[in-house]
């Protein structure tokens, strides 16, 4: 049987979700691996907290001003930066660019995971020395520069890869005092919203560019699949229009003149004497010709391209393109990093809080999925989930754990 459309856009959907569940999973485990009574007062200066250290004896009020202000000072420099990106991009300085996000990825990989390496070998007392920790850590940073940006590279490195490039920051990011990363999230959610959406938003600007020149973006990007080529030479064209198990159907490429024009109902003989091909085997039913410049490109179709009534290759390849798009799905690294930091601080307090912010963000991301089929253009991921993560957070600590724990213990609940 053919796959329907559901299976396709599952499929999509499943490859980013995936990876985003295990980036937030393997984040709670250090989280609980790396947390002890010494260190879970320890905390960290980074650009997110220059304004306002964060205190323990000091009121609600302040912790809250003070939070604010780390949070628009932060997201202060994220713009100013992406604007910067926007302009070095505009005058073409891509190789600058390209070099800034090895340089960024290599430092991620050799000195905060190595951090956490460290922190690691520490905590379970793992016996392996200097010389050994050194060569371990450069092999998997270099290894992993090269899978992120190198060609050639089987993606399920490249994925892997950049799943460990979000646990990394993530993990970072959660040693940020609590008002601190709240407020920081809420307010990244909010950044996220205007600048892809603003009509002179810095990522909207980004990907105008990057559209108007046919070319990736600079950054890091996580894929769901595998790039597939939209041009290539000599006016050949690719149309993926189903795949089927059977042995029989196979993909025939006739060459023709620019001249004649070939019917889905001619016959294999008749392609045969006027354009010279060759029956090479039996056809199938569902088989149509295309006509590409001057290839043709026989292709068995699925029932979703024939019920539509395509009946040139243009139309049919923007059906597939409106299915899965043809580079698939693509997450940017920042939205591995904050879901993980939202389940990561929920892990602080209790597992209970965990499962409900994971099913939040998983359910706001599906949204988000949903809703990028319908526009069919670039949305932020993050407003709708962060929104439900947070709410659905001080929802089960404020009245569920509460409930959930009165009614235990009062043998109200098993």
């Amino acid at each position: 049987m053919e796959p329907s459309v559901l299976e396709c856009l599952g499929v999509e959907i499943i490859g980013v979700m995936s990876p985003v569940s295990i980036c937030m999973f393997l984040v709670v485990l250090l989280v609980y691996a790396l947390s002890s009574p010494s260190s879970s007062a320890a905390t960290i200066t980074t650009a997110a907290n220059l304004v306002y250290a964060e205190n323990p004896a000091d009121s609600p009020a302040e912790k809250f001003e003070g939070a604010l202000l780390n949070a628009v000072v932060f997201v202060g420099l994220i713009a100013l930066v992406t604007f910067l990106l926007v302009l070095l991009y505009y005058y073409n300085c891509t190789a600058f660019l390209r070099h800034y996000t090895r340089f960024s990825a290599f430092f991620v990989l050799a000195s905060m995971g190595g951090s956490i390496l460290l922190s690691l070998l520490q905590r379970f007392s793992i016996p392996l020395d200097a010389v050994s920790s050194l060569l371990l850590l450069f092999n998997f940073t270099v290894v992993g520069v090269l899978s992120v940006f190198a060609g050639g590279i089987p993606i399920i490195l490249r994925q892997a890869y950049m799943v460990c490039l979000g646990i990394i920051v993530a993990a970072w990011f959660t040693k940020l005092p609590e008002w601190t990363t709240w407020t920081l999230l809420v307010a990244l959610a909010l950044y996220d919203l205007v600048a892809v959406l603003a009509p002179g938003g810095p990522l909207k600007l980004l990907v105008d560019l990057a559209s108007t020149r046919n070319e990736e973006l600079p950054a890091l990007v996580y894929e769901a699949r595998p790039t597939v080529a939209t041009r290539t030479p000599a006016a050949l064209g690719f149309m993926v229009a189903g795949v089927s198990d059977s042995e029989a159907s196979r993909i025939e490429l006739q060459v023709v003149s620019r001249d004649n024009v070939i019917n889905n109902d001619d016959d294999d003989d008749d392609i045969d004497a006027n354009h010279g091909g060759s029956d090479e085997g039996e056809r199938s039913p569902l088989v149509g010709g295309m006509r590409f410049g001057d290839v043709v490109i026989n292709e068995e179709m699925s029932p979703l391209v024939e019920m539509s009534g395509m009946g040139d290759g243009e139309d049919a390849e923007r059906v597939m393109r409106e299915i899965g798009g043809e580079r698939g799905i693509k997450l940017g690294l920042g939205d591995f990093v904050f879901y993980s930091v939202l389940v990561g601080r929920a892990a602080m307090y209790d597992l209970m809080t965990v499962y409900a912010c994971y099913l939040a963000i998983i359910s706001g991301l599906g949204c988000t999925l949903i809703l990028l089929s319908v526009c069919r253009q670039a949305l932020p991921a993050l407003p709708i989930s962060i929104a439900l993560g947070v709410l659905f957070y001080f929802l089960t600590r404020l009245l569920m754990e509460p409930f959930i724990v009165g009614t235990a213990t009062n043998l109200m609940m098993f």
